[in-house]
């Protein structure tokens, strides 16, 4: 694999000591070599730090430590910052890849001149791993198409950095969800890669648990930065929750 483009994987972490080495184990056992890790813990008050004394060692790992707590977007606007490779990828500090994530996927991009890509997710609820589920997701996403079905786990993203410009996560809820509006409306497709997949923890506890919250950030969002109008922007949150519902039913 020498001449294949280095990847640099961006994982926020904020109270996941739980799940950290799990993640970070994951990218490790992976059969694509070429990537380092930005780890930017967001003043973590759990047992985060102490796990990842271990991981700073690891030269391919670099491990930020934020003075105060910023949230998710500043985090990974810092990992992008920050980081130079040619692709990015992002990882939440609760999911964890299968060993040819990056393998697969990196492949079928090159092969096929994708400049984004993402893949299926097997999902499951809090530590229940008995009873994983697999999504069948659309193999292209337009920003039309997006608006109407938003189902891309940010863990399964890849991206050549070229097409990110200036683009970064707003300070806003949903913010994955506006960053992906934002790539899509600027002319880019995204590529369903297959046969990888994410493993992606929802936990009842995380901002994806307040349905309410979750309806009025997407009205909010639609409103002010995708621009729709009324009725498109209520075809569009009716159409999310819908989606929702059929993939992860009313937990």
């Amino acid at each position: 694999m020498k001449n294949l483009p280095n990847i640099d994987i961006i994982i926020p972490n904020y109270n996941k000591g739980n799940y950290l080495k799990e993640c970070l184990d994951s990218v490790l056992n992976q059969t694509y070599k070429n990537w380092r890790v930005f780890l930017i813990d967001d003043c973590s008050t759990d047992t985060s730090k102490h796990i990842l004394e271990e991981y700073k060692k690891i030269e391919k790992i670099k491990v930020i430590l934020l003075s105060k707590n910023f949230g998710p977007s500043y985090c990974r606007n810092y990992g992008i910052k920050n980081s130079n490779g040619e692709y990015i990828a992002f990882l939440d500090s609760d999911d964890f890849w299968p060993p040819n994530k990056l393998e697969v996927q990196i492949k079928e991009m090159l092969n096929n001149n994708y400049d984004f890509s993402y893949t299926d997710f097997k999902y499951f609820f809090n530590n229940n791993k008995n009873n994983i589920k697999v999504t069948n997701l659309p193999k292209i996403y337009d920003y039309k198409k997006f608006i109407y079905k938003s189902t891309m786990s940010t863990s399964s993203v890849l991206i050549k950095r070229s097409i990110i410009n200036e683009i970064y996560f707003k300070e806003v809820a949903h913010e994955d969800f506006l960053f992906k509006c934002e790539l899509l409306k600027n002319e880019n497709l995204s590529f369903k890669t297959f046969n990888t997949f994410v493993y992606y923890r929802i936990n009842k506890n995380n901002r994806s648990s307040n349905k309410i919250s979750n309806i009025i950030n997407l009205w909010k969002i639609n409103k002010t930065h995708n621009n729709l109008n009324t009725l498109e922007n209520l075809k569009s949150v009716v159409s999310i929750i819908l989606n929702s519902l059929i993939i992860y039913g009313w937990k």
